[in-house]
């Protein structure tokens, strides 16, 4: 951890919930990309727990955005640093709300525009900022405010629609492994054109946990299988060294949503689809790893 700055660009008193791992994120984030960044930031959880205007937590410029503009807006920005000679460090930094729904038609448009600039998801799963409803990103079985039997449908695959626009970088990272999300983030903003990262951001009250319990809750989903750490870089796919080795002895999935009150009552159907779903995904990366598929 040495190799982290200790400087802080996420100052203390936000009003983010006790065990926040989204605010935990953004601080790691902004820890490799340095003062010189701009974040633009749709309607989400961290546009609330940024503070209340005249007074910000944050202590880098943040652009706040519409729920589907945040790309778009990247995009003209990104444009506009570049044309003024600047190296400004251009970041979305949106929820799964905002990315796997309602943004998810600019973020196409940026990446085929090949826009030179990161765009972040942080994952936790629902609309948590509005009260925990079902996202796209929600996975089976969950129960959320607008789904309290459990969600019947499976998650949407992110990922392999950013993959499909073949950016030059793209990764996946969580809250409980910094040092990991702190080395893609400098990766990403070290190549040019558009860079794509998901991260795993655990939710105390909306996946009903104990708020102490965020770090053990990241690593239970990487050690289960049911979020896998990689990177794409120019079409390669690596598997990254806590999910090597949940492939080769993984964690049962039952421990992971034991332990989290919106699985409470999950069906063995559904059960058995997250099980089957973590179980080809990682089939499906190890043999991208070795180039067979």
């Amino acid at each position: 951890m040495t190799e982290i700055p200790k400087e802080e660009y996420v100052l203390k008193c936000t009003s983010a919930c006790a065990g926040c791992s989204s605010s935990l994120i953004l601080r790691y984030v902004l820890k490799a990309a340095g003062p010189d960044t701009v974040l633009v930031i749709p309607a989400c959880c961290t546009s609330v727990i940024q503070g209340i205007y005249p007074n910000t937590a944050m202590n880098v410029p943040i652009y706040n955005v519409a729920f589907a503009a945040a790309a778009a807006c990247a995009s003209g920005m990104s444009e506009a640093f570049q044309s003024a000679g600047k190296k400004t460090n251009v970041i979305v930094y949106a929820g799964d709300g905002g990315t796997v729904d309602i943004g998810i038609q600019a973020l196409s448009g940026a990446f085929e525009r090949k826009t030179d600039f990161l765009y972040i998801c942080y994952d936790n799963e629902a609309y948590g900022n509005t009260g925990m409803q079902r996202s796209g990103s929600t996975p089976i079985g969950a129960r959320t405010t607008t789904t309290p039997g459990g969600k019947t449908h499976s998650k949407k695959d992110l990922d392999g629609i950013v993959a499909a626009h073949d950016p030059p970088y793209m990764a996946t990272a969580c809250s409980a492994y910094p040092q990991d999300l702190f080395k893609k983030v400098q990766k990403a903003l070290s190549i040019r054109g558009p860079k794509f990262l998901h991260i795993l951001a655990p939710c105390p009250p909306g996946w009903r946990y104990s708020s102490e319990k965020t770090i053990e809750m990241g690593k239970l989903a990487v050690k289960s299988g049911m979020w896998i750490l990689y990177e794409r870089e120019y079409g390669k796919v690596t598997i990254n060294g806590p999910s090597k080795a949940a492939m080769i002895k993984p964690v049962p999935v039952e421990d992971y949503i034991s332990v989290q009150g919106r699985f409470k009552g999950i069906s063995k159907e559904a059960l058995e689809s997250l099980k089957s779903q973590a179980e080809r995904n990682a089939k499906r990366l190890s043999l991208e790893e070795k180039g067979i598929c």
